[in-house]
């Protein structure tokens, strides 16, 4: 952070109420903030959050959830083509929300629960 910034951010939390060393103060957010931009879980909440922000993808799990299924089914229920749902369970699988497995010449997807609960709880834990 240049010193113009830094010394702009001061001036505001010097108005802060409860502030009664400004640079103690910085120094404690600032440590604050680097901590919670190295913690991992923020990460795999990002990507948990990326992946469900899209109304196909989310439409995909709502089908998974009741069965397992063939790209060309999710093709069918979409109304989509074939690398478009492919670009979807793709970002779906990345966040370990969807997990896939040949099946004759077929690839199917199933829904994985637990790893959507546990995202569920820990975007829960770090927000309440």
């Amino acid at each position: 952070m240049d010193i113009e910034h830094k010394n702009e951010i001061k001036d505001k939390l010097i108005k802060c109420e409860d502030v009664e060393n400004v640079d103690a103060h910085f120094n404690q957010l600032r440590e604050l903030g680097d901590e919670l931009f190295q913690d991992s879980r923020f990460n795999d909440l990002i990507e948990f959050l990326n992946a469900l922000s899209n109304k196909k993808r989310l439409i995909i799990l709502n089908i998974l959830k009741e069965k397992d299924r063939c790209v060309c089914e999710l093709e069918a229920a979409l109304d989509e083509s074939q690398p478009s749902i492919s670009h979807h369970l793709k970002i779906l699988e990345s966040a370990g929300l969807i997990r896939g497995w040949k099946k004759g010449k077929f690839t199917h997807y199933d829904f994985i629960k637990e790893q959507y609960e546990l995202n569920l709880k820990l975007l829960h834990q770090e927000l309440i």
